[in-house]
């Protein structure tokens, strides 16, 4: 059997596939199990073993500086002839409600079947030959969403954990970044991540400095802080270097590696090295459920009951003003105890 697993959306979006595709390999050992996603989210699925290749397409908006728009679509269409010779049994439309572009990707691979969500009044839906109706679920976590996707195909039951695994030259580029800069390892290794696309999603920087000062003195923690880089200014992908700054200037003397991640996989092989994380709701924020790690997240205007953490101790803030600027630092400090203590209860030899 071989099979498809499409899904063109952002990073989170594909964390949250995660479960579906490990449930397919345990269902189905032997088949071969590919997906076809963004150049953009990729390396969310690097080093998954539940995977046997990842074939990935460029968007016309993701596309690197001085590569012209014919040569994208010229490359996408020589994908789609390799994806026509593995003659897949089954594509997957993996994304919740119907998605007309996921089906039209489904039929440029020649896949012979097509397992996807119909809705009622939408007529293109007839052209999936295994439909799963679509309606609302509880708890509707995306995570949950998406998975009934596989019972068609005999898997039920409460999805797995998100998973995500660091590259190895990544992996072995940021430990030594952190030996570097913090020698002596800490008792306690906290990741920070400072970037959000949302704007109510944003915590201050003074917030964040202040918290990184009062973990470290309670804690005995040291601190990978994480951002996107590049300028405020930049409408396409705004940068937080002015933000990282003034933090860094304001904890000085505390063990902090700034690690600006301008690719995917540097922010994956980052996380992983930390104990916990702290981070708006967001694709960090996915990330590093994937890998396993307790997070604190700051959740503003977005739907924590859908996005939340999958599969790890957690806790969550979110303001009556869906706008993270108004939680406190006293606010982060009370849950992140509580989740250290969640995170002990369940691990007391630690």
């Amino acid at each position: 059997m071989k099979i498809l697993v499409i899904r063109r959306d952002n990073i989170g979006d594909l964390v949250c596939n995660t479960p579906l595709i490990h449930a397919l390999r345990q269902h189905f050992p032997k088949a071969t199990i590919c997906a076809l996603v963004n150049s953009y989210n990729a390396p969310v699925l690097a080093n998954n073993p539940d995977i046997d290749a990842v074939f990935a397409y460029t968007k016309a908006k993701h596309r690197p500086p001085g590569t012209s728009i014919a040569k994208v679509y010229w490359d996408r269409l020589r994908l789609f002839a390799q994806l026509r010779r593995m003659h897949f049994d089954y594509a997957i439309l993996a994304a919740p409600r119907f998605q007309p572009r996921l089906l039209r990707l489904a039929h440029f691979a020649g896949a012979r079947r097509v397992v996807g969500f119909i809705e009622p009044d939408t007529p293109s839906t007839a052209h999936i030959d295994i439909g799963v109706p679509y309606g609302p679920i509880h708890p509707p976590h995306e995570v949950e969403d998406v998975f009934r996707l596989l019972s068609p195909l005999g898997i039920t039951g409460q999805p797995p954990p998100t998973q995500v695994h660091p590259q190895a030259n990544e992996l072995a580029r940021a430990k030594e970044a952190l030996h570097r800069a913090i020698p002596l390892q800490p008792p306690l290794l906290i990741g920070v991540h400072i970037s959000a696309r949302k704007p109510s999603q944003r915590w201050p920087t003074q917030n964040f400095a202040a918290l990184i000062k009062r973990l470290h003195k309670e804690h005995n923690a040291g601190f990978m802080l994480f951002w996107s880089p590049g300028d405020t200014s930049n409408p396409l992908h705004p940068g937080d270097d002015a933000k990282a700054r003034e933090i860094i200037v304001a904890t000085k003397g505390i063990p902090l590696l700034a690690y600006p991640t301008q690719e995917l996989g540097q922010l994956i092989a980052g996380l992983s090295l930390c104990d916990m994380v702290i981070c708006s709701d967001g694709g960090a924020m996915h990330l590093a459920a994937g890998l396993g790690k307790p997070i604190l997240c700051f959740f503003g205007k977005s739907d924590a009951t859908r996005w939340h953490p999958w599969g790890v101790p957690h806790r969550i803030r979110q303001p009556t003003s869906q706008n993270v600027s108004d939680i406190s630092v006293e606010d982060a400090m009370t849950d992140f105890a509580h989740l250290l203590g969640d995170v002990l209860l369940q691990a007391p030899e630690l």
